[in-house]
């Protein structure tokens, strides 16, 4: 029991003696950064065993810190690409400014996770929610730029998510006097039908915001776009699924048991199928890679909060697997381009291309991660989007599915954007001097790619866990019969069944082998960047081309009419009317003792007139 306590204490000890130990050698601060991640990290998964618990108290408050099979599985994500994460930040900060305020903020995030999970009290799962909500708030203004557009805006956000929740756990108090998830669980069941209507949507009001669904989620692509790449890949990959994991826990414990339920599950499905869609058609217009990733990370969250919605056996096991896969191949590719990024100085696709023979390791670790997120086979996403795509199709959810499809199909666009603009274009001059990434970068990105290939291949190794987890939530035992739910897995429900996809795969690309090398025999001739297609559109003479310039504007403006209403005008709208109204407000609250003494006697002389119609 003791053993939670050990870990936090390093993590707190740990960023406190990281921010100030780069003072005295960077190498040392850089040891302390590193073991204040991977010790508790170690601790963690040697020492803490499933149903171990610690009681405690707080100023009298009775708290609890455990685990279960269900957060045990977001600890693994948490603490596995946490550490991944901590090494690639060891390359990637080499020579920055504000190491410090970076490893401290960075422990602190983890440690935050990590303490959300375990809490099995309402208190302990606030306060950790709020060290998680100001640690990345200050890495989204790391940089110090637009952070009145940016940083205010995920704060805002933030704080409507956090007062929602807060105001859940209040009204949950009133009724049970304790603060255990466990009571209000087993107390839900007695409470007015009003009180079951309203205590799961505060608490999925704050979910939605930290899993940046629609219509909360205008913060994200600002923020992840924003923050450090070395802290993004921890920020998107693992930092979302925190309202991933409370949504799961309300719609399992809470919401199933409600008769009105199903509307719950259909809003939150149709409202995680527009932001797959929506996102993704905002992805396929950036042309940084990173507002492309950050609004990919919003679209690959729809299908997350999709699939977990619907609810079903196959649907909660699709959803959490994407939400596995999710932080393995999006955090690769904000590793990937924040490699780019500290080789080149940019992460636009206008301005450089052709990098696949000066940072191949990184091309590789992104292929594998674009193959992953656009659901090919033999990596992970396949085996999660396909049984999405079941789940959808078998619960009757025909309208849902086909947008879904129409996501995933699109957003193959900024896959090959993503690809093409950085790797497989022409190499320029100006790019010669371009190197590989230092080994401490590659090495977690790699990594994290052969885990997309083994999952995909064998799924089980995650959807056991997942379902252990979803049995601890009350939820029914599913793996024992997954085979027969999905048709890609073999009898025993343990891998899936690739050699008749693998051979189609590689018999086509056996035909474009051959195609392109007896092609080649008839010579090879270099080309201009202006020398490419413009999918029709006509470029003016002192454009310098790349692919990405005109690729998608056909498509673009075919979906124009959906991407023209943007729901953050309306926010920027209403905040402007709260300003011009605190204005008035500021107007009428001068300061002035004066103007306060005629207030009151305008007041009183109102209340003379009017006292028989008041009284």
């Amino acid at each position: 029991m003791e053993t939670y306590s050990i870990i936090f204490a390093i993590f707190l000890g740990g960023a406190v003696l990281t921010y100030f130990a780069g003072k005295l050698n960077s190498i040392l601060q850089d040891i302390l950064f590193l073991g204040s991640v991977l010790v508790p990290t170690y601790l963690f998964f040697s020492g803490v065993s499933f149903g171990s618990a610690m009681p405690f108290s707080l100023e009298g408050i009775s708290l609890l810190w455990g685990i279960d099979h269900y957060s045990w599985l977001f600890a693994l994500i948490v603490l596995g690409l946490g550490s991944l994460a901590a090494v690639y930040a060891i390359g990637y900060m080499k020579g920055k400014e504000r190491k410090g305020y970076f490893y401290f903020n960075f422990i602190l995030s983890v440690m935050s996770m990590l303490g959300i999970v375990v809490s099995q009290d309402l208190i302990s799962f606030f306060i950790f929610w709020e060290i998680m909500t100001w640690s990345s708030y200050l890495m989204v203004i790391y940089n110090g730029k637009d952070i009145q557009r940016v940083g205010i805006k995920y704060f805002v956000f933030s704080a409507i998510g956090a007062y929602a929740m807060l105001m859940g756990i209040v009204i949950v108090h009133s009724i049970t006097h304790t603060f255990f998830i466990e009571d209000m669980i087993q107390a839900y069941g007695h409470m007015s039908l009003q009180l079951q209507i309203w205590i799961p949507i505060l608490f999925l009001i704050a979910f939605a915001v930290k899993a940046a669904m629609m219509p909360l989620h205008v913060w994200a692509p600002g923020a992840y776009s924003n923050a450090p790449m070395a802290y993004t890949s921890l920020f998107s990959g693992a930092l979302s699924k925190m309202g991933v994991y409370g949504m799961v826990l309300i719609l399992v414990t809470l919401v199933s048991r409600l008769p009105q339920g199903i509307w719950f599950r259909e809003v939150l499905a149709w409202l995680g199928g527009i932001t797959a869609a929506v996102g993704t058609l905002w992805a396929i217009k950036q042309d940084d890679a990173k507002k492309l990733l950050a609004y990919s990370s919003v679209a690959q969250l729809g299908y997350i909060i999709t699939g977990v919605a619907i609810g079903t056996e196959l649907g909660m096991l699709a959803g959490l697997f994407l939400a596995v896969m999710h932080a393995l191949f999006k955090g690769t590719l904000f590793m990937a381009v924040g490699a780019i990024e500290k080789q080149t100085g940019t992460t636009n696709f206008t301005e450089i291309t052709g990098l696949i023979r000066k940072m191949p390791w990184t091309f590789l670790a992104s292929l594998m991660s674009i193959i992953a997120l656009a659901g090919i086979p033999p990596l992970g996403g396949f085996v999660g989007k396909w049984m999405l795509y079941e789940s959808l199709i078998t619960s009757d959810h025909y309208l849902l599915v086909i947008l879904i499809f129409f996501a995933s199909t699109a957003g193959f666009l900024y896959c090959y954007k993503f690809l093409f603009g950085f790797f497989l274009g022409q190499e320029e001059k100006e790019w010669e001097h371009v190197k590989e990434a230092p080994a401490t970068m590659v090495v977690p990105m790699i990594l994290m790619s052969v885990f997309m290939f083994v999952l995909g291949t064998f799924p089980g190794i995650i959807l056991k866990p997942i379902n252990n987890g979803l049995m601890d939530l009350g939820f029914v035992d599913s793996y024992k019969h997954l085979w027969e739910t999905s048709v890609i897995f073999n009898n025993w429900g343990d891998h899936v069944i690739l050699q008749p996809i693998l051979y189609s795969i590689i018999a086509i690309f056996l035909f474009f082998l051959i195609l392109v090398v007896w092609k080649g025999y008839k010579g090879t001739r270099y080309v201009t960047t202006k020398d490419i297609s413009t999918s029709g559109e006509v470029p003016k003479e002192d454009e310098n081309l790349t692919f990405s310039v005109g690729f998608t504007q056909p498509f673009l403006r075919a979906v124009a009419p959906v991407m023209r209403r943007q729901i953050d005008k309306y926010y920027t709208e209403f905040a402007k009317g709260l300003e011009g109204l605190f204005e008035f407000m500021r107007r009428i609250y001068t300061g002035n003792a004066q103007t306060y003494a005629l207030y009151v006697v305008v007041f009183v002389v109102i209340v003379l007139l009017f006292k028989d119609v008041l009284f």
